[in-house]
């Protein structure tokens, strides 16, 4: 442990980031009237999105026109407004575009961070975080800060560098030319099959003679996979081109090494799915695409938290606090370990919600603040009011499906329910372990393995809920720690939830024969 130096500057929390979910927790600790301070080391916010992605188009979708004139509905599908009260400022005002610019985005972070006037000190690149005994020490050149709590919300600060013989001879997604008249003619090899990847590739698909896409494993579609941080169905000339035989081609192999040759590279691979067999291939451009990672640099010895065994993002306990540094949290899209390529977390659309919650979290342990609840009468025709209005109104539950549920816990002795909001489900099982009666409840999918998703016999009857494949409300039921009974509720094409027969009537069942069990 370290001891606190002299003339440090000492709040509750600090932030450490501006990005979005920086911003998005500043904002909702200043308007709890919490004890904060947010670094950063750029002059202002959002210094990722001012170069990422490089071709400038986000995959976040900005659907302008809904059906609902509902906020809080219009949110499902608005993947880029952080949230705020009252909604002055949403990103539909900054870009009409279904997929906007990433300058559109700077511009909207630059507007919320003045218009709220956050605790930001800008220019402030901290060096070294250490843990003492009542918190951290945060050095940042010759400034010193301290608090109880940091929060270290970054983000992506290097690039993740696969192990391959030869990888410094590929030029990074980071540095490589934007313009796709540098590549015209060019055999072209992108490592990786990720967003970035197929970013790249499109961009480049009409100069090319011919681009691959190479990784160990199979790419994941987003529309096979539901997680919207897979390959994006906007990428598909990439595929057509693939399948029409155009030469530009999807790769599952290893590479073993990249081998510069004159003006070209000569990279050996070994094919995945091919029974051992090796290629040699030839191209005059190696791309590397492979995402990014998390920078530990700052930490020091006794704040160095675990990281999973990828190593590219931290550990994290349910509460988004680091598995091994009491104190230290993380928010944003390095705090996706519990839901990573599931849920929403990496993205602004799924933090900005997970980020409500952790502050609640946080004022409970530092300020004492009892975590929030409501009173449901525990009758079956309330609680199935609770459930089905939560899920046919909250954007939390349907962008953070099968990650953040509500919580009912039966208190038998006074008659009542208490109804937490958006908690993620594991600690929600772990906070209310002891209880011997309690359910959650969200939005889940079918995740039968499906031949093609865009062609799945459905089986509309309240008794084959189970089977839905789309979006549908799930309530479960547990003793202590134990899972002991599930409900589905049919799906629905406008996902809305509240058909006598589909809906009200099968819940109001399951909480008549289970309530007082």
């Amino acid at each position: 442990m370290t001891d606190v130096p002299p003339a440090t500057t000492h709040h509750r929390y600090l932030i450490v980031g501006a990005g979005p979910a920086g911003l998005q927790l500043s904002y909702y600790l200043q308007q709890a009237g919490s004890d904060y301070l947010t670094l950063e080391r750029s002059d202002g916010p959002g210094e990722f999105f001012r170069r990422f992605p490089r071709h400038r188009g986000l995959i976040s979708l900005n659907k302008v026109h809904a059906v609902s004139a509902d906020p809080e509905i219009r949110l499902r599908w608005d993947w880029n407004s952080l949230l705020h009260e009252p909604f002055e400022l949403p990103f539909s005002d900054y870009s009409r575009e279904y997929y906007p610019s990433a300058d559109d985005l700077v511009r909207y972070l630059a507007d919320f961070a003045r218009h709220h006037r956050l605790a930001i000190r800008y220019g402030v690149g901290v060096e070294l975080v250490e843990k003492t005994e009542d918190g951290f020490v945060v050095s940042a050149g010759d400034q010193t800060y301290s608090c109880e709590c940091l929060v270290v919300a970054t983000g992506w600060g290097r690039p993740n560098i696969p192990d391959v013989t030869g990888i410094e001879h590929a030029v990074g997604y980071e540095a490589m030319s934007t313009d796709p008249a540098d590549y015209a003619g060019h055999r072209v090899l992108i490592l990786g099959k990720g967003n970035s990847a197929f970013e790249t590739a499109s961009a480049i698909l009409g100069h090319a003679s011919m681009v691959h896409l190479a990784s160990p494993r199979p790419m994941r579609l987003a529309w096979n996979t539901k997680h919207p941080g897979d390959v994006r169905g906007h990428h598909g000339a990439v595929l057509d081109s693939y399948q029409f035989k155009t030469l530009h081609s999807v790769l599952d192999c290893v590479v073993d090494e990249i081998r510069p040759v004159g003006d070209r590279y000569e990279v050996h691979l070994t094919y995945t799915h091919a029974d051992g067999e090796t290629a040699v291939m030839e191209y005059e451009s190696v791309l590397r695409c492979t995402g990014f990672a998390m920078d530990t640099s700052i930490f020091g010895a006794s704040a160095s938290p675990k990281l999973v065994p990828s190593g590219r993002m931290p550990a994290t306990d349910p509460d988004w606090q680091s598995v091994d540094v009491d104190g230290l949290y993380f928010a944003g899209t390095v705090a996706q370990d519990r839901d990573f390529k599931k849920a929403s977390s990496a993205f602004i659309d799924g933090f900005r919600y997970n980020l409500r919650t952790l502050t609640a979290l946080l004022r409970e342990r530092y300020e004492a603040a009892p975590l929030g609840f409501d009173k449901v009468s525990a009758d079956p025709d309330s609680l199935t009011r609770a459930v089905l209005d939560r899920v046919n109104w909250s954007s939390a539950l349907w962008t953070q499906f099968e990650f953040l549920v509500d919580a009912l816990v039966v208190d038998q002795a006074t008659g009542h329910v208490r109804h937490y909001h958006d908690l993620p489900e594991d600690y929600a099982v772990r906070r209310f372990g002891s209880e011997s009666h309690y359910y959650t409840f969200g939005l889940r999918w079918g995740r039968d393995d499906y031949p093609d998703v865009f062609s799945i016999e459905r089986h509309p009857q309240p008794d084959r809920a189970s089977e839905s494949a789309f979006i549908h409300p799930v309530v479960r039921r547990y003793r202590g720690g134990e899972l002991v009974e599930e409900l589905h509720l049919l799906e629905d094409l406008l996902a809305e939830w509240r058909r006598p027969d589909r809906h009200i009537q099968p819940l109001t069942r399951f909480f008549t024969a289970d309530l007082h069990r």
